[in-house]
């Protein structure tokens, strides 16, 4: 027995491949990867990754171990690469899975060549201050007898144009001089859009194959990916003066037809879409009326046409609009999507 859920994605195939053609063509000379870690940001890392491989994208990366083997019947693992880098406990296993892990600290680096591992990749940290290996870290000595494919570091403000990109810049080509390494790799989505000096050798966009354009360049050449869709559960005339929605955040200023629908926080669809989201009804742009709750929302319908129980309605779903609209970033929009609602590749 199966149930029709009230609540779908409609996932647009051509829009992802279209995004990363788009972001191989800023990327010049460069090879252009992909970021599917967090199950491709929420679409389903097993529905993108074949997608990006027939498109021909051949590196992709992943943040655990445990996403490089949900992905090793699908692809050579030999493309796979692990960003949070290795434990010691994950050695022997990552070895015979054969994806290759991105070393982040002197640590994990002893662990891989104590072990004999093969091809590896290497973080170096140019000023975010996270994950990679820091200047105050850094000796040439490190990098002996490791196969070093990529060398990577990750831009903290790629989104904004700000000196600490090129500072990044300028330190990541100084501690990248004398360390043996095939490929070099530092841009993100939005880094692409900062230019051909960020590029080096791979890129490596996430954000923006799903739709999102953190970066103002890539608004006009990003695609929407992602379509929600919810089902009207209830439509009710209210009259002038009603409160609607948990603690009366909104009141009808005249008699107005309210729709209930099948989303809310527990899909993604965050409270701060309360009295600011927007729904297209029958082709007919309706406001999200009151605080989203759980699992529904209510929306003013009085001006869409025909509206009745049963209707489907289009979530508008814009990131980089519903984004304002809600106060989320786009990455949070996009991985916060819920498994209850049915989900549709087109």
């Amino acid at each position: 027995m199966s149930f029709a859920a009230p609540l779908r994605l409609r996932l647009d195939s051509e829009a992802l491949i279209a995004n990363w053609r788009a972001m191989a063509s800023l990327s010049g000379n460069a090879q252009t990867g992909a970021a599917v870690k967090a199950d491709a940001y929420g679409l389903g890392a097993r529905e993108v990754v074949p997608r990006l491989w027939k498109a021909g994208c051949r590196d992709f990366f992943v943040a655990h171990w445990g996403e490089a083997e949900a992905l090793a019947d699908l692809i050579p693992t030999s493309s796979i690469a692990v960003l949070n880098g290795i434990a010691e406990q994950d050695v022997e296993a990552a070895i015979a899975l054969g994806a290759a892990p991105v070393l982040n600290t002197p640590h994990q680096i002893s662990l891989w060549k104590n072990a004999n591992g093969r091809r590896c990749h290497v973080m170096l940290d140019s000023g975010i201050n996270r994950l990679g290996i820091g200047p105050e870290q850094f000796s040439p000595k490190l990098f002996d007898r490791l196969d070093i494919d990529i060398l990577l570091t990750h831009l903290a403000s790629a989104d904004e144009d700000v000196p600490q990109n090129a500072q990044q810049l300028t330190t990541f080509i100084a501690m990248s001089e004398g360390i043996s390494a095939k490929r070099r790799s530092m841009a993100n989505s939005a880094g692409i859009a900062l230019g051909s000096d960020y590029h080096f050798d791979l890129t490596r966009p996430g954000l923006a194959l799903y739709g999102g354009a953190a970066h103002l360049h890539l608004r006009t050449s990003i695609r929407q990916v992602v379509l929600p869709q919810a089902r009207i559960l209830q439509v009710r005339d209210v009259a002038a003066g009603s409160t609607v929605g948990y603690n009366a955040t909104y009141t009808t200023q005249k008699r107005t037809t309210v729709a209930t629908l099948a989303i809310g926080y527990a899909d993604g669809y965050f409270r701060g879409f309360s009295n600011s989201g927007s729904i297209c009804v029958n082709g007919t742009e309706c406001l999200v009326l009151g605080r989203v709750s759980m699992d529904l929302i209510t929306v003013d319908v009085s001006a869409a046409p025909e509206v009745a129980e049963g209707d489907w309605c289009d979530v508008n779903f814009d990131l980089r609009l519903a984004s304002e609209w809600s106060g989320m970033s786009q990455y949070e929009l996009l991985t916060a999507l819920s498994d209850r609602a049915d989900r549709r590749w087109i």
